[in-house]
């Protein structure tokens, strides 16, 4: 089995739901929830969550979790899982060529089976990196600009990533919901560590400012995304609202 490196990027300061990290779901924080769930994938060696927040950092340690302390500056959570591979790499607790899965801080209820799925797409040794998709249920997600969705082709390579409804049925007479048609991208990624470093190089395209979608500017600089398919489904939590919709889930 592939073994690789879960890193969660954690800031504070979020714009829509500061503090979010360390929000209580059920008598536990958001932070230790995506935490814990990541420690029981059957393909990580370790997990780590990266922040520029004292107040993340001291919580995590408190609670038994390992925890890197990152720059302030980083636009993206890409960015702050490089710096924490670097930091570990020359710490020596871990090797120049791994594969990172980055895992979103804000996702309490993530599928350990998800980030085993996404670290089986590294068994093909030509994948830089990797993402899921899942088939859109709900026909008004179509639509959804806050749904991004994505478009492969026949060989697991994303072909492109939007806002926008894609593809565009235009025969009125087509169903939009016709099975294998329209994909919700999961937002989990894994890179090997080398793909990680040459992406956090390179800057913003103008599809990614367009669509406000970092994976664009991947894509654009001719970087290959392979894409596997998940039956789950993810739940983020963005705003204090979404986090009211889920205080009954354990």
């Amino acid at each position: 089995m592939i073994k690789a490196i879960a890193i969660i990027p954690a800031r504070y300061a979020s714009t829509r739901f500061p503090g979010k990290p360390l929000v209580m779901i059920n008598a536990k924080s958001m932070i230790m929830r995506v935490y814990e769930q990541a420690l029981k994938a059957k393909s990580l060696k370790d997990v780590y969550v990266a922040t520029d927040d004292v107040r993340i950092y001291n919580h995590v340690t408190e609670n038994g979790g390992k925890v890197l302390m990152t720059s302030a500056d980083h636009s993206s959570g890409t960015e702050r899982c490089y710096e924490a591979f670097r930091i570990l790499a020359d710490q020596k607790k871990c090797f120049e060529n791994e594969i990172i899965v980055n895992i979103q801080g804000d996702e309490p209820f993530i599928k350990p089976q998800q980030i085993d799925e996404i670290t089986e797409l590294f068994e093909y040794e030509d994948t830089e990196i990797a993402t899921l998709k899942k088939q859109i249920s709900n026909e008004a997600d179509i639509a959804d600009p806050n749904c991004v969705k994505i478009v492969s082709d026949i060989h697991g390579q994303a072909l492109y990533f939007s806002r926008s409804p894609i593809p565009f049925v235009r025969d009125p007479g087509e169903r939009l919901l016709k099975p294998g048609l329209y994909f919700r991208h999961i937002g989990l990624y894994a890179y090997r560590s080398d793909i990680l470093t040459s992406i956090c190089q390179i800057s913003p395209s103008q599809l990614e400012i367009a669509e406000k979608l970092e994976q664009l500017r991947w894509l654009e600089n001719g970087f290959k995304i392979r894409v596997g398919t998940t039956e789950y489904e993810n739940i983020a939590i963005d705003t204090p609202e979404d986090l009211l919709k889920v205080t009954n889930i354990t």
